[in-house]
């Protein structure tokens, strides 16, 4: 406690040190017992805490032990030199001792030189510098003029006894009785200190009835030594009291039967030479049987404590509650001579100081937060004292005291949200201090299972702090809660409200500012990452309820999309202070963060993006099985040429895309590919399923017939024409039966396709610019076209009309006009079977096609009908069968007749392109000069065609080539081909011998 009283500054007062004058007028007091009383008024308006040290009532009250405490005060002060004390009349102006007592006197005022000092002399108090008390305006108590009796008379300077008895609200009668006994006690028993001395029990031998107002007065003076002695010696002793102990027993029954009726007090009575004897016997046991060489009769736990607090809290100005008298200094030298008698040191009085200074704060208001700062600042002296000592009294003390005080600390820190506010934030650092002080003294000091760790694993302050944030913070979140909710019922009735969510996501984050602006601050002197836990307690809080939340969304509405996109970005704000505040740590804020589990808000969108996306594309899928089924792809009951459900399926795309930048999401080209994607699947499941069973080129091109030239030739002929008329593809087989794949059908179909490929550009333009009109696009998100374009969607309408113009092409030529081609063209004599029935068909066909294609793909399908007449002439001359033999002059009718066949496709240049023409023709105007060559030519060519593809292998015997289709004339198959057909002996000669093939055909 030494340093206590150091002249040193500990900080400055928060508050205006400007204090109202504190005086009162010299009190006039009665006689009665009720006089006391009188000074309990301003009292009545504190609302301290209970004490920390155990309850004496009921048998002692309030009044019993403040007299009793001004007792032992009054006592403890006087001279302890054995000499006998000096009296000074109140009546008296010279203030030098007498030479004697003068127990007689009407009034008494002697006390020792430090009480006797004038208060006019006091000086500023070094221990309210040292401490940071502000001072007062004036001095503890106000000075009067005069006083009733004195004629108006100068009274004399108030004394540092008299400020004492003032600020004990103690009545003059009162003061001058107890002085007038320590008078006598002291006469009688010169040499002998005041310890020595059982206070009570000599007070009980020095007074009758005749010296009190009245009776009842007496009475009840005499209870109350009674019981400080029952309660020093037999309830709470300086050491434990044998139950057996017959002075104890002695002494129980005298008190029980002097409450009933008062006892005689004389000198030379009989009981109270009882009373003294057991009193006497009990105040000077010891440990081990030995003499004390004083009496213990207040020095036991807690009424020493109480009694004490009395005398420290007189040090409070009587007219100002919430301010230490500024002659502190000098009282507090008075109030420390009563350890003896109350058994106290240094450490119990920083404790009990460190108290009541506490306590006063919280009875005035926790307006004074010097009282405040004083208290902290003397529980730094309390921690020292708690390292220096281990014993289990002061431990129990101890104990008591800080868990109170840490009690009504952490009732305001775990709410620390509740509690302050900008009218006083300004205690907050002191309050944090004293919990964090109590709470390290409580576990380093008294904690035996801290003693058991290793210290360093224990950061006390720390902890503590953290505790405070994370408990606080959770009930602000309630509230918040709580707020947000009643936003949401306040605002329902109106267009548009906030889901609770999003609101409540707005108010943590305000939340989050302010408590890194506010208290953030205060708590880092105790925690450096004060803002990142508190941050942290914040988003555990609200990701629990958005987890919540987000696994009750079955789709995506608006509500959800706004609660998610204020998650988001709550969680940039809450980390982005945690990374801020963590810049300075080890490991660079990362555990912070690990508290931190993601919101993950944009994968909850994104994930729900995606549902809706499945949705709508599921839909949409279903859609096009069920409308394909109903079409019918009639080009006169389908305007414009194209089937009615292209345009639908281009409608709902079109509606979805705009659908898909109305969302309010954030990522919007995150998410397009997904949509993409999707779309560009249906529209390739559309035009897969139009033009399914649809057939193709090979579905209609015949097998070629194995090379012959006998008798039966015919009849195998017949056998694989039949094949060619009726054993189809599988799918054709199916079509043929209605009318669902006719050449007009097909024709609408790829109408179809080529609307759907031209729309599809339409629709990826629309979409660059819905995409520029998102907020949430960026530059980057132009760069490329990756996911803003229909990938497989349109190579499958090209492969579609491909598709869709060859087999156009081929069913006309192989299968709509076999009656004129395979039927009629150059059977028996070629001279009377020429092409023109087949030309007529044809141009028929190809007037009706040109009227119903789109312009667009009509010189595509012309141009594959073409090819497939190429091929069929083709086939009819190599693959014709028995049926058909050209001799070498027939070659110019089979000239002509091709040219008559390109010549309607150039339709006197009205018709397709020369160099088209040309290009599919290549093969045709190859192979036809061999009808005009001789057969000895032909065989030869053969057996250097054959020599040449199968090498020396074929030197003994030419093999017979098998049937490619690939017509050329130098292909070994297409020359025997020839030949077969060939009505020449030197052929018929030559196949006889390679062959064994039949001369005649």
């Amino acid at each position: 406690m030494a340093s206590l009283f150091r002249d040193r500054t500990l900080g400055y007062s928060r508050r205006d040190s400007t204090a109202a004058a504190a005086a009162v007028s010299t009190m006039s007091l009665g006689s009665g017992p009720t006089s006391s009383s009188r000074f309990s008024t301003s009292s009545s308006a504190l609302s301290p805490l209970p004490s920390p040290f155990p309850d004496l009532t009921p048998s002692l009250s309030t009044t019993d032990l403040r007299e009793t405490a001004y007792e032992i005060f009054v006592a403890s002060c006087r001279t302890s030199t054995g000499k006998a004390l000096t009296y000074i009349p109140s009546n008296s102006s010279d203030r030098s001792p007498s030479p004697s007592p003068s127990p007689s006197a009407s009034n008494s005022n002697s006390s020792s030189p430090s009480m006797q000092r004038s208060l006019t002399s006091t000086a500023a108090s070094k221990m309210k510098k040292a401490l940071g008390l502000r001072s007062s305006s004036s001095s503890g108590i106000k000075r009067t003029e005069g006083s009733p009796g004195s004629g108006g008379k100068p009274k004399k300077p108030v004394t540092i006894g008299e400020l004492m008895r003032i600020q004990m609200k103690v009545s003059e009668n009162f003061d001058s009785r107890i002085r007038r006994a320590l008078l006598r006690i002291t006469a009688g028993q010169v040499g002998r200190r005041i310890e020595s001395t059982v206070l009570p029990l000599e007070l009980l031998q020095q007074f009758k009835a005749a010296n009190f107002t009245d009776q009842r007065e007496y009475d009840a003076w005499q209870k109350r030594n009674l019981k400080v002695l029952e309660a020093g010696l037999l309830l709470h002793p300086h050491m434990p009291l044998d139950k057996s102990n017959s002075a104890a027993q002695r002494l129980r029954q005298i008190i029980q039967a002097a409450l009933d009726r008062p006892i005689e007090t004389g000198r030379n009575n009989e009981s109270m030479q009882v009373l003294r004897t057991a009193v006497i016997a009990l105040a000077n046991r010891s440990s081990d049987g030995s003499l004390f060489d004083s009496c213990h009769w207040a020095d036991g736990l807690p009424l020493n404590l109480r009694l004490y607090e009395i005398l420290l809290e007189a040090c409070f100005d009587v007219n100002d509650e919430a301010s230490i008298i500024e002659e502190v200094d000098e009282l507090m030298d008075l109030i420390k001579k009563t350890w003896g008698i109350l058994g106290l040191n240094q450490m119990l009085h920083n404790i009990c100081f460190s108290w009541v200074l506490f306590n006063r704060y919280v009875a005035t208001g926790q307006v004074e937060n010097d009282l405040l700062e004083a208290a902290d600042s003397q529980l730094a002296e309390v921690a020292k004292d708690a390292k220096t000592t281990k014993d289990p009294s002061y431990a129990q003390i101890l104990n008591s005291t800080l868990t109170a005080m840490l009690g009504w600390a952490e009732k305001r820190l775990l709410a620390y949200h509740d509690t302050f506010d900008a009218g006083n934030i300004e205690s907050m650092p002191t309050i944090v201090s004293i919990g964090v002080s109590a709470a390290k003294i409580l576990v380093e000091d008294i904690s035996n299972e801290y003693r058991r760790r290793r210290k360093g694993e224990v950061d006390v302050a720390r902890s503590r702090i953290d505790t405070y944030i994370r408990s606080s913070l959770r009930t602000a979140f309630a509230q918040l809660m709580e707020k947000a909710d009643s936003s949401r019922r306040a605002s329902r009735h109106q267009p548009n409200p906030l889901p609770v969510l999003a609101i409540l996501a707005k108010d943590v984050s305000e939340q989050a500012s302010k408590e890194k602006e506010i208290f953030s601050p205060i708590l880092k002197r105790w925690h450096p990452f004060a803002a990142g836990v508190a941050v942290a307690t914040l988003h555990v809080c609200y990701g629990n309820e958005l987890k919540q939340f987000v696994s009750s969304i079955t789709e995506l509405t608006p509500d959800a999309v706004q609660v998610l996109r204020a998650a988001d970005k709550l969680e940039k704000d809450l980390v982005q202070i945690a990374v801020e505040d963590s810049v300075d740590s080890d490991d660079g804020g990362k555990a912070i963060i690990r508290e931190m589990p993601p919101f993950e808000a944009e994968g909850a969108i994104a994930n729900m993006v995606k549902d809706w996306i499945k949705m709508r594309i599921d839909r949409l899928k279903e859609w096009v099985d069920r409308n394909l089924q109903q079409e019918v792809w009639n080009p006169q009951a389908n305007e414009g040429g194209f089937a009615p459900s292209a345009v639908e399926v281009l409608r709902i795309i079109d509606e979805t895309l705009d659908a898909f930048f109305l969302l309010p999401i954030p990522m919007h080209p995150a998410l397009l590919p997904d949509l993409m994607s999707g779309l560009d699947r249906c529209l390739q499941y559309y035009v897969s399923k139009a033009k399914s069973g649809c057939g193709s080129r090979n579905t209609y091109v015949p097998t070629m017939p194995a090379l012959t030239r006998c008798t039966t030739a015919t009849k195998l002929w017949k056998k694989k024409d039949k094949t060619l008329n009726t054993k189809r593809n599988p799918q054709v087989a199916t079509v043929n039966g209605d009318n669902s794949s006719g050449v007009l059908q097909l024709c609408v179909r790829i109408n179809t396709f080529h609307r759907i490929r031209t729309e599809l550009e339409v629709l990826e333009k629309r979409i660059i610019t819905l995409l520029r009109n998102s907020e949430s696009a960026h530059v980057e998100d132009f760069s490329n076209g990756l996911g803003k374009k229909f990938e497989i969607s349109p190579a499958a309408c090209i492969e579609g009309i491909q598709q869709l113009s060859e087999a156009v092409g081929y069913r006309i030529v192989f299968h709509d006009l076999s009656p004129v081609l395979w039927d009629g063209l150059y059977i028996g004599e070629p001279s009377s079977s020429r092409i023109e029935p087949f030309l007529q068909e044809l141009e028929k066909n190809l007037t009706i096609i040109s009227n119903t294609v789109n312009e667009r793909v009509r010189t595509r399908i012309i141009a594959d009908i073409m090819k497939a007449s190429f091929d069929g002439f083709l086939v009819v001359l190599l693959a014709g069968g028995p049926s058909r033999i050209f001799t070498q002059q027939d070659s110019q009718i089979i000239e002509d007749d091709f040219k008559s066949l390109k010549d309607v496709f150039w339709a006197n240049g009205d018709g397709l392109p020369v160099d088209i023409i040309n290009k599919y023709s290549t093969t045709v105007r190859d192979v036809l000069p061999l009808f005009r060559t001789d057969a000895e030519s032909l065989i030869e060519r053969f057996r250097r065609s054959t020599l040449e593809t199968y090498g020396s292998s074929a030197k003994s015997r030419l093999p017979l080539p098998p049937t490619s289709g690939q017509w050329n004339p130098t292909e070994p198959n297409t020359l025997l081909r020839v030949l077969c057909y060939r009505n020449d002996d030197a052929a018929s000669k030559f196949l006889k011998k390679t062959y064994n093939l039949p001369k005649k055909l």
